[in-house]
């Protein structure tokens, strides 16, 4: 999972609160699929009468909504932990709670080791709020970490948190059964399950008739998205409606998902995340390339240059089969961007594989990456069954290399846009100046440019780019004239 928005997250109130009202805080690490279950997370608090509120001293319950994949995110939760039990002291009433990925992993060790919580909330027990809060009320600790083969919420509408009223994730499945040595995430989330495409396509048009003008797709793998009518009692109503007209409804895969949302409406993009190399079909491909509110960009993580270290890290591709999938991307859809995710020093990796990963980098050519030197997980196969051998200055000095030749080619690639015109959906203000608006273009490149005319965020205009740096294209604005 593409783990751009590594970080934390708050709940903003924007409305006055009624007096007496209870308020949740909530904090949010890891990858855009954790940040999405705190929207359902927010949607269920909202029911049971919560309101939210960006000051944690002024909260009657805290969450922190954990990540578990990289040690830096972990770390920081258990700091902000410890935290929240000093504050407890002061405020006796105060509840404490734990969901996501650490929950699961680390439910002992946070209820009666370490006593730094009152609940734990696994990623599918998020309905069980209202229980299990009831018992912390009641003075018990309480936990729900069962993993469903089941669940998708399909049925909950995220409370958008933080939202620039432009763009909007959409869950289209949940868990993952790669089982890749490094990872977490199919014994944190469980196997994979795809949600109802009718719900998904639903969404996404109350979001847009909301003013949204842009969705982002999730899943820990979305090529491998595949819903049956028989998975859900909105799909055998589509079933009866379809035998009563004398038609039939086929299995639903990612490519005719994608088709669905892009006809919701012209104007709505349409992004996904995370695709995997084993499983991207060139019916995506031909979908992006028929629709034009599809955009051109691929997050197509290779983790490793090496067909040694893949094979090691249960990825089911070579380097040699990776390559040949860039290649058809390009073949099909020229303008495409395509991004990574990139681990250097995972077990036994010897100099000759690092310098197979420089070689994919060189090859791909990715707009950017996301880059990390590997850190044991505890519990993974990897930790289980390999010898995390690597010296750390190793690591840190491939991780250097690889991050110093990526940023030379975001650069060079950014720098051949320099002339270029593109369609640019307003964001916001650009966070280094008001006067300036920032937005992305097709490829999920960020480009800022001088505010002019009547201009809010969600509306499309067309820009030229002047110069460019490795992160950000400068542009000035030609038209608010985007014919769709």
């Amino acid at each position: 999972m593409d783990e751009s928005k590594q970080g934390t997250s708050y709940i903003e109130s924007e409305v006055v609160v009624p007096e007496g009202m209870k308020l949740a805080y909530i904090e949010t690490y890891g990858c855009q699929m954790n940040f999405s279950d705190t929207e359902i997370v927010a949607s269920v608090l909202k029911d049971m009468g919560y309101g939210f509120t960006s000051n944690e001293h002024e909260a009657d319950l805290v969450f922190i909504n954990t990540c578990s994949i990289r040690d830096n995110a972990e770390s920081k939760v258990w700091k902000r932990l410890k935290n929240f039990r000093k504050q407890k002291s002061d405020n006796p009433g105060l509840m404490v709670g734990v969901l996501g990925c650490m929950a699961e992993r680390l439910k002992t060790k946070l209820l009666d080791e370490e006593k730094l919580v009152d609940l734990v909330v696994g990623p599918d027990a998020y309905r069980d709020l209202p229980r299990l809060l009831d018992e912390v009320e009641g003075g018990q600790r309480s936990v729900n970490v069962l993993l469903s083969r089941e669940e998708t919420y399909a049925n909950i509408a995220p409370v958008r948190l933080n939202s620039n009223g432009v763009s909007a994730f959409v869950t289209i499945m949940r868990g993952c059964d790669n089982m890749c040595t490094f990872c977490v995430v199919p014994f944190t989330r469980g196997r994979e399950r795809s949600r109802d495409p009718y719900s998904i396509v639903e969404e996404s048009r109350q979001l847009y008739d909301q003013g949204f003008r842009e969705v982002t797709l999730l899943g820990q793998n979305v090529d491998s998205y595949k819903w049956s009518p028989d998975d859900s009692l909105k799909g055998k109503a589509q079933i009866n409606k379809a035998e009563a007209k004398g038609e039939e409804i086929d299995v639903i895969n990612f490519a005719q998902l994608l088709e669905m949302v892009a006809n919701v409406a012209p104007d709505l993009r349409v992004r996904f995340s995370t695709s995997h190399p084993k499983d991207i079909t060139d019916d995506v491909l031909h979908a992006m390339a028929k629709y034009k509110n599809i955009c051109n960009y691929i997050h197509l993580p290779v983790q490793s240059g090496s067909s040694r270290v893949l094979e090691l890290m249960n990825r089911g591709y070579s380097l040699e089969w990776y390559k040949q999938k860039v290649d058809r991307i390009y073949e099909l859809i020229p303008d495409c961007a395509i991004s990574t995710d990139i681990i250097t020093g995972f077990c036994t990796e010897t100099e000759e594989d690092h310098e197979k990963t420089i070689e994919v980098v060189n090859y791909a050519r990715y707009s950017h990456a996301y880059m990390f030197a590997y850190s044991e997980r505890p519990g993974t196969p990897a930790a289980k069954k390999m010898e995390d051998d690597v010296p750390e200055a190793d690591k840190k000095r491939r991780l250097a290399e690889v991050i110093k030749l990526q940023n030379e080619i975001s650069r060079e690639r950014n720098l051949a846009d320099v002339g270029k015109e593109f369609v640019v959906l307003i964001e916001g203000n650009s966070k280094r100046s008001e006067h300036d608006w920032c937005g992305r273009n097709d490829q999920n490149k960020m480009i800022v440019f001088p505010k002019q005319g009547d201009l809010k965020p969600g509306d499309y205009v067309i820009v030229k780019v002047k110069d460019a740096t490795s992160a950000t294209l400068l542009a000035d604005m030609v038209s608010a004239e985007v014919q769709w």
